[in-house]
């Protein structure tokens, strides 16, 4: 074929009538009215609805007679206006049609194993089998022209903002971060592996010691973990690194580039600066280091108030060191009996061994448990969950760690029942003041919450000779999005005694930290 194409299937408009035009694509459906066929001929831009008539020509009108869908077609023809009746307000090319001259079928198709516009109701495994033909689907294109636009955007802010743009290296050594690494054997060295980065933490600090200053990259990143819907084994992340930083100068940076993305991808103003809370501030009410604030149903502690009651389960956990929380629901009296068992179920899903509950009912309190208090218990425990007729109360009572994942989970399932959510809002928050280090039951010591780099708030260096770790915070935050962490970072240590504090703290030997880390050290 030695036609050339003029315009893509989706960019024609009533401006385009009487052109001469060439188009090619996929034969979207076909159709036979009387002997005129029209097909509607797609690309990546969209569809364009062209026409074979005999009396136009009877060559390209037989030929035409034999497409199916998915055939591959170039077609030759004029812009015309669509006849009165046939003009379809659904498509931006609506109003269009081309008369074709000349016909070429480019290559033909098997008949597809589904029907390509009814994606949604296929068997994934199906879709995967032919997944050329999933990625045929508007939804599927549109998701990938939008991360290249993204993609764009990011390149063009970061390098405004004085960034070089720096590959790193795919093939290194391998170095702990957290996840398990993919291993390449190497030819040259038998028995001796490379491993695929899990991020480029050690090349950009290398990068910031010799001076380049602010560095990004859209890094590829490979971890050898569990699928989940956010765990991947090779993912995209947007890489940066800063010298002579302080947070404030990141959290502006990043709220910046979401301002300008969502702008420029979608259309939506983001308010800023976004509002911060501290990782604990984060647990206790929201019971997630990730907390979605689209919605209310705050995580109430009432411990104390728990501990003076007759119920036994609650003074018990209360004397073991556990804690007792509470979520108050709006209007949560209509539950039915049900829909509370079902509430219980998806707690036990998080380990929480019950779910004891409270309704307010213009003739006091419904409830199981209610005899375990006294009138003024009652009222401290309506005043501090801010209980009103017609509200719900759900309790959980076990370790800080249950009763956070257990409510934190069930307040966004109550809130997605109950329509709280609303999904065209987007609510960014900082969580700062991570703690440093955490205590890894399986490997019964402490390992670092992000990476053995993260500087430590320089107020709780001397929390370094104590013997609780956990409560050593550290300079680390995350951005996160209606519930969602889709970033994260934190000020490097940059003095020598920190860092053996670090290495100390965790265990590594001298023979370890110079194995894993020596290059980075003696730089």
């Amino acid at each position: 074929m030695e036609w050339k194409r003029t315009n893509y299937c989706g960019d024609l408009r009533i401006e385009d009538v009487d052109s001469e035009v060439v188009l090619m694509g996929w034969c979207q459906t076909r159709r036979d009215h009387g002997g005129v066929i029209f097909v509607d001929l797609r690309d990546y831009t969209g569809i364009s609805q062209v026409v074979f008539k005999m009396e136009i020509s009877e060559v390209a009108h037989l030929l035409a007679d034999t497409i199916r869908g998915e055939f591959v077609l170039a077609v030759r023809g004029k812009v015309a206006h669509r006849i009165e009746g046939n003009v379809n307000p659904k498509l931006p090319t609506g109003e269009i049609e081309i008369l074709v001259e000349t016909l070429e079928i480019l290559n033909q198709s098997l008949t597809p194993p589904y029907v390509l516009d009814n994606r949604d109701n296929v068997d994934e495994k199906l879709r995967l089998t032919y997944r050329f033909l999933d990625l045929r689907d508007s939804t599927l294109q549109n998701n990938l022209m939008l991360r290249s636009q993204a993609m764009q955007i990011v390149r063009n802010y970061f390098t405004s903002q004085r960034f070089f743009e720096i590959e790193t290296p795919i093939l290194t050594k391998s170095t702990p971060e957290g996840a398990r690494d993919y291993l390449v054997p190497s030819r040259v060295n038998p028995g001796l592996f490379y491993a695929l980065p899990q991020s480029p933490q050690l090349f950009k600090q290398l990068l910031m010691i010799s001076g380049y200053d602010r560095y990004m990259q859209l890094a590829r990143c490979f971890r050898d973990e569990d699928l989940r819907g956010n765990r991947q084994p090779e993912f995209t992340q947007i890489d940066l690194e800063l010298s002579f930083t302080e947070p404030e100068e990141i959290f502006e940076l990043t709220e910046g580039l979401m301002v300008k993305l969502f702008e420029e991808t979608i259309g939506v103003k983001v308010e800023t600066p976004f509002p911060h809370m501290t990782y604990q501030q984060a647990m206790e009410n929201y019971g997630s280091d990730a907390p979605d604030i689209r919605f209310d149903l705050k995580l109430k502690d009432i411990s104390d108030i728990a501990s003076e009651c007759e119920l036994r389960v609650f003074k018990q956990v209360v004397d073991k060191g556990g804690i007792v929380k509470a979520i108050c629901v709006q209007g949560g009296a209509e539950f039915s009996r049900k829909e509370l068992d079902d509430l219980t179920e998806f707690a036990q899903i998080y380990s929480a061994k019950g779910m004891a509950w409270i309704k307010l009912n213009n003739d006091g309190w419904q409830s199981p448990i209610g005899k375990f208090f006294t009138a003024e218990q009652k009222e401290a425990l309506e005043e501090r969950v801010g209980l009103k007729v017609g509200d719900l109360v759900l309790f959980c009572a076990d370790n800080t760690k249950i009763v956070h994942d257990a409510l934190g989970n069930l307040r966004k399932e109550i809130a997605r029942r109950r329509g709280l959510i609303n999904d065209s809002e987007y609510r960014f928050v900082w969580v700062t003041d991570f703690p440093l280090f955490e205590y890894s039951e399986t490997e019964k010591s402490y390992t670092s919450s992000h990476h053995p780099f993260t500087m430590p708030d320089l107020d709780d260096l001397d929390k370094f000779g104590e013997s609780s770790p956990e409560k050593i915070r550290s300079r680390a935050y995350d951005v996160v999005l209606n519930g969602v962490e889709i970033g994260g970072g934190s000020i490097r240590i940059h003095r020598e005694e920190i860092q053996n504090k670090v290495f100390r703290l965790l265990k590594l030997t001298e023979e370890e930290i110079e194995s894993k880390f020596g290059f980075l050290m003696k730089a």
